[in-house]
Protein backbone atom coordinates (compact mmCIF):
# COMPACT_ATOMS: atom_id res chain seq x y z
CA UNK A 1 0.00 0.00 0.00
CA UNK A 2 1.45 3.44 -0.90
CA UNK A 3 2.24 5.97 1.80
CA UNK A 4 0.90 9.50 1.41
CA UNK A 5 3.97 11.39 2.64
CA UNK A 6 3.47 15.10 3.12
CA UNK A 7 5.84 17.94 3.89
CA UNK A 8 5.94 21.72 4.10
CA UNK A 9 6.15 22.92 0.50
CA UNK A 10 7.56 26.34 -0.53
CA UNK A 11 5.22 28.57 -2.56
CA UNK A 12 5.83 31.81 -4.46
CA UNK A 13 9.60 31.57 -4.18
CA UNK A 14 9.49 30.52 -0.53
CA UNK A 15 7.62 33.62 0.65
CA UNK A 16 4.73 31.32 1.60
CA UNK A 17 4.54 27.66 2.54
CA UNK A 18 1.88 25.03 3.07
CA UNK A 19 1.91 21.35 3.93
CA UNK A 20 0.41 18.77 1.54
CA UNK A 21 1.29 15.36 0.04
CA UNK A 22 4.19 14.92 -2.36
CA UNK A 23 1.90 13.14 -4.84
CA UNK A 24 0.62 16.61 -5.77
CA UNK A 25 3.17 17.78 -8.33
CA UNK A 26 3.84 21.34 -9.50
CA UNK A 27 2.42 21.73 -13.01
CA UNK A 28 4.06 25.08 -13.84
CA UNK A 29 6.71 23.32 -15.94
CA UNK A 30 4.19 21.54 -18.16
CA UNK A 31 1.52 24.23 -18.55
CA UNK A 32 1.26 27.97 -18.29
CA UNK A 33 0.22 29.11 -14.81
CA UNK A 34 -0.51 32.78 -13.95
CA UNK A 35 2.05 34.56 -11.77
CA UNK A 36 -0.50 34.94 -8.97
CA UNK A 37 -1.18 31.20 -8.87
CA UNK A 38 0.62 27.99 -7.91
CA UNK A 39 -1.04 24.76 -9.08
CA UNK A 40 -0.38 21.17 -8.03
CA UNK A 41 -1.96 18.04 -9.46
CA UNK A 42 -2.12 14.34 -8.71
CA UNK A 43 -2.64 13.20 -12.30
CA UNK A 44 -3.28 9.59 -11.25
CA UNK A 45 -6.40 10.64 -9.37
CA UNK A 46 -7.46 13.79 -11.26
CA UNK A 47 -7.10 15.78 -8.03
CA UNK A 48 -5.77 19.31 -7.81
CA UNK A 49 -4.67 21.86 -5.22
CA UNK A 50 -4.35 25.52 -6.21
CA UNK A 51 -3.09 28.56 -4.30
CA UNK A 52 -4.03 32.02 -5.61
CA UNK A 53 -3.21 35.56 -4.54
CA UNK A 54 -5.92 38.04 -5.53
CA UNK A 55 -6.65 41.70 -4.92
CA UNK A 56 -8.71 42.07 -1.76
CA UNK A 57 -12.45 42.33 -2.47
CA UNK A 58 -13.75 44.75 0.14
CA UNK A 59 -17.32 44.45 -1.09
CA UNK A 60 -17.56 40.82 0.05
CA UNK A 61 -18.62 40.10 3.63
CA UNK A 62 -16.05 38.11 5.59
CA UNK A 63 -18.60 35.51 6.63
CA UNK A 64 -19.65 34.81 3.03
CA UNK A 65 -16.35 35.18 1.21
CA UNK A 66 -15.56 31.49 0.56
CA UNK A 67 -19.10 30.89 -0.72
CA UNK A 68 -18.78 33.92 -3.01
CA UNK A 69 -15.52 32.62 -4.47
CA UNK A 70 -17.03 29.14 -4.93
CA UNK A 71 -19.89 30.62 -6.96
CA UNK A 72 -17.41 32.75 -8.90
CA UNK A 73 -15.40 29.63 -9.77
CA UNK A 74 -18.55 27.91 -11.04
CA UNK A 75 -19.26 30.89 -13.30
CA UNK A 76 -15.67 30.98 -14.53
CA UNK A 77 -15.80 27.25 -15.40
CA UNK A 78 -19.24 27.59 -16.97
CA UNK A 79 -20.26 24.79 -14.61
CA UNK A 80 -23.80 23.43 -14.54
CA UNK A 81 -25.81 22.29 -11.54
CA UNK A 82 -23.37 23.82 -9.06
CA UNK A 83 -24.41 23.73 -5.41
CA UNK A 84 -22.95 24.54 -2.01
CA UNK A 85 -23.12 21.67 0.48
CA UNK A 86 -21.57 23.30 3.52
CA UNK A 87 -19.62 26.33 4.67
CA UNK A 88 -17.89 27.47 7.79
CA UNK A 89 -18.20 30.54 9.92
CA UNK A 90 -15.28 32.91 10.38
CA UNK A 91 -12.17 31.16 11.72
CA UNK A 92 -9.00 32.84 13.03
CA UNK A 93 -5.90 31.31 11.44
CA UNK A 94 -3.71 29.95 14.22
CA UNK A 95 -0.23 31.46 14.21
CA UNK A 96 -0.86 33.65 11.16
CA UNK A 97 -0.79 37.38 11.90
CA UNK A 98 0.36 40.51 10.15
CA UNK A 99 1.95 42.65 12.85
CA UNK A 100 -0.77 42.62 15.53
CA UNK A 101 -3.66 41.83 13.19
CA UNK A 102 -5.00 38.26 13.08
CA UNK A 103 -5.84 36.62 9.75
CA UNK A 104 -9.32 35.16 9.35
CA UNK A 105 -10.69 32.70 6.84
CA UNK A 106 -13.85 30.89 5.80
CA UNK A 107 -14.32 27.65 3.87
CA UNK A 108 -16.99 26.27 1.55
CA UNK A 109 -17.58 22.89 -0.09
CA UNK A 110 -19.67 22.35 -3.20
CA UNK A 111 -20.17 20.27 -6.32
CA UNK A 112 -20.33 21.24 -9.97
CA UNK A 113 -20.44 19.65 -13.41
CA UNK A 114 -17.39 20.65 -15.44
CA UNK A 115 -16.50 19.80 -19.02
CA UNK A 116 -12.88 18.94 -19.74
CA UNK A 117 -11.52 21.58 -22.10
CA UNK A 118 -14.01 22.50 -24.79
CA UNK A 119 -15.85 19.20 -24.78
CA UNK A 120 -19.61 19.06 -24.98
CA UNK A 121 -22.06 18.52 -22.14
CA UNK A 122 -22.01 14.75 -22.70
CA UNK A 123 -18.44 14.59 -21.38
CA UNK A 124 -19.02 16.50 -18.15
CA UNK A 125 -17.61 15.19 -14.88
CA UNK A 126 -19.01 15.86 -11.42
CA UNK A 127 -16.36 17.47 -9.22
CA UNK A 128 -16.34 18.25 -5.52
CA UNK A 129 -14.67 21.58 -4.83
CA UNK A 130 -13.21 22.81 -1.54
CA UNK A 131 -12.50 26.55 -1.21
CA UNK A 132 -10.80 28.48 1.60
CA UNK A 133 -10.46 32.26 1.56
CA UNK A 134 -7.82 33.73 3.85
CA UNK A 135 -8.39 37.48 4.13
CA UNK A 136 -5.11 39.38 4.41
CA UNK A 137 -6.83 42.73 4.78
CA UNK A 138 -3.83 44.77 5.94
CA UNK A 139 -1.88 43.89 2.78
CA UNK A 140 -4.85 44.09 0.41
CA UNK A 141 -4.88 40.41 -0.55
CA UNK A 142 -7.39 37.57 -0.70
CA UNK A 143 -5.69 34.17 -0.64
CA UNK A 144 -7.65 31.31 -2.19
CA UNK A 145 -6.85 27.67 -1.55
CA UNK A 146 -8.90 25.41 -3.82
CA UNK A 147 -8.92 21.61 -3.91
CA UNK A 148 -10.84 19.53 -6.44
CA UNK A 149 -11.67 15.84 -6.61
CA UNK A 150 -13.73 13.87 -9.15
CA UNK A 151 -16.96 12.42 -7.79
CA UNK A 152 -18.18 10.74 -10.95
CA UNK A 153 -16.93 10.58 -14.50
CA UNK A 154 -18.33 10.34 -17.97
CA UNK A 155 -16.57 7.54 -19.90
CA UNK A 156 -15.90 10.01 -22.73
CA UNK A 157 -14.41 12.58 -20.41
CA UNK A 158 -10.98 11.03 -20.05
CA UNK A 159 -10.94 11.05 -16.25
CA UNK A 160 -8.39 9.30 -14.12
CA UNK A 161 -8.21 5.54 -14.08
CA UNK A 162 -8.36 5.84 -10.28
CA UNK A 163 -12.06 6.63 -10.56
CA UNK A 164 -14.11 3.46 -10.30
CA UNK A 165 -15.82 1.86 -13.30
CA UNK A 166 -19.18 2.75 -11.80
CA UNK A 167 -18.22 6.42 -11.81
CA UNK A 168 -17.45 6.67 -8.09
CA UNK A 169 -14.04 7.56 -6.70
CA UNK A 170 -11.80 4.71 -5.58
CA UNK A 171 -11.65 3.95 -1.86
CA UNK A 172 -9.03 6.00 -0.04
CA UNK A 173 -8.84 3.36 2.68
CA UNK A 174 -7.78 0.89 0.00
CA UNK A 175 -5.43 3.30 -1.77
CA UNK A 176 -3.55 4.49 1.31
CA UNK A 177 -3.95 8.15 0.32
CA UNK A 178 -5.32 11.02 2.38
CA UNK A 179 -8.83 12.00 1.29
CA UNK A 180 -8.91 15.33 -0.51
CA UNK A 181 -10.96 16.74 2.36
CA UNK A 182 -7.99 16.05 4.67
CA UNK A 183 -5.45 17.33 2.12
CA UNK A 184 -7.44 20.56 1.92
CA UNK A 185 -7.70 20.92 5.71
CA UNK A 186 -3.96 20.30 6.09
CA UNK A 187 -3.08 22.85 3.38
CA UNK A 188 -5.26 25.53 4.99
CA UNK A 189 -4.26 25.03 8.62
CA UNK A 190 -0.53 24.83 7.81
CA UNK A 191 -0.50 27.94 5.58
CA UNK A 192 2.31 30.33 6.58
CA UNK A 193 3.66 33.65 5.33
CA UNK A 194 7.45 33.90 5.68
CA UNK A 195 7.99 37.15 3.78
CA UNK A 196 5.25 39.79 3.85
CA UNK A 197 7.19 41.78 1.25
CA UNK A 198 5.57 39.47 -1.30
CA UNK A 199 2.46 41.64 -0.86
CA UNK A 200 4.39 44.92 -0.98
CA UNK A 201 4.35 45.24 2.81
CA UNK A 202 7.10 45.26 5.36
CA UNK A 203 7.36 42.72 8.15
Amino acid sequence: MPEDDYYERPLFGGAISSCFPLRFQDVSEIREVPDHQEAFVDSNRDESLIFELLDFKREIQDSKSAVWFLHDLALEQDAEGSMVHEYSGIVEAVGLRYRDAPVIYTTAIGEMAISRGKQERETQNIVRVYVANLRLKEVGTDVLITACEPISKNPLGGSSRMVGDDGSTASFAASGYLPVSEVFKLAVTSFKVHDWNLFGAGT
